[in-house]
């Protein structure tokens, strides 16, 4: 299934659905749990997508793809490098990513998002797929300038806008079979099979787990293919994963109140 939020014309508030052929079919309740169908059917073209969830928590992980199989390490990382993203960066398809003042370029990262269904602490890498619900399509857009010469990425990584999701959680989905796909501004930048992966799905949400409990509606960004490029402004860099969607988002310049 492909659960969706969206709005219409004639409503702001986000309202949840199943896209199937044909257009969207409401829901209500916790799509985790317990949820039914309204009974209201809207024609595709007239409800505006948002970003599939509002995420619990956003946790990403550096560096973990390759060029080519033979670059794959034999053992990977004894302890992967994670890092969180808030909440309010998050945005959905067809919004605005915002580029500070301050900021001229900001790098896009086509990813593959999982997310989390029930509450997961201290399982094994064979009980993953257990705990998924489903996956999206994330681009981890990073400001490097405002990486601390120290190391930390949490500045370059939160500036609202940054976190791009969409446009639907897909349930049945084969994430081991993925290819992650970039397009920046007509140009194909990235294209690389999960299988490039230098720290397998199954071992970082295992990880994640033995170190914190991952909660439903948490979002584990999986990392980004090699050939992520920069954006700025007036550009449009649409991320792919064929299954799951196309997430395409442009690139605006805004003012700050004051420059970081």
């Amino acid at each position: 299934m492909k659960f969706v939020r969206f709005k219409t014309d004639k409503e702001s508030v986000i309202k949840q659905g199943i896209l199937a052929e044909g257009g969207v079919k409401e829901i209500r309740g916790e799509i985790f749990t317990q949820w039914e169908y309204t009974g209201e059917n809207l024609p595709e073209d007239s409800v505006r997508l948002a970003a599939p969830l509002a995420p619990n928590h956003i946790i990403g992980i550096g560096a973990n793809f390759v060029a080519n199989e033979e670059d794959l390490p034999e053992k990977g990382p004894d302890m992967p490098v994670f890092f969180f993203k808030p909440n309010a960066s998050v945005i959905g398809p067809g919004e605005e990513i915002k580029l500070p003042a301050s900021v001229d370029e900001a790098k896009f990262e086509s990813e593959l998002a999982v997310v989390i269904g029930k509450e997961a602490s201290g399982i094994s890498e064979e009980e993953v797929f257990d705990y998924v619900f489903g996956y999206t399509v994330g681009n981890d857009v990073t400001a490097p300038k405002f990486f601390h010469e120290d190391g930390h990425w949490t500045l370059g990584k939160s500036f609202d806008t940054f976190t791009p999701l969409g446009p639907v959680i897909e349930t049945e989905f084969d994430a081991l079979a993925a290819r992650i796909e970039a397009v920046h501004n007509g140009e194909k930048k990235q294209d690389s099979p999960t299988s490039l992966m230098i720290v397998s799905i199954q071992r970082m949400i295992a990880y994640l787990s033995n170190v914190m409990t991952l909660k439903p509606g948490d979002v584990i960004l999986t990392g980004s293919p090699v050939g992520a490029d920069f954006l700025k402004e007036n550009d449009e860099i649409a991320c792919s994963i064929e299954g799951i969607g196309t997430l395409k988002n442009k690139v605006i310049k805004v003012k700050q109140a004051s420059i970081v």
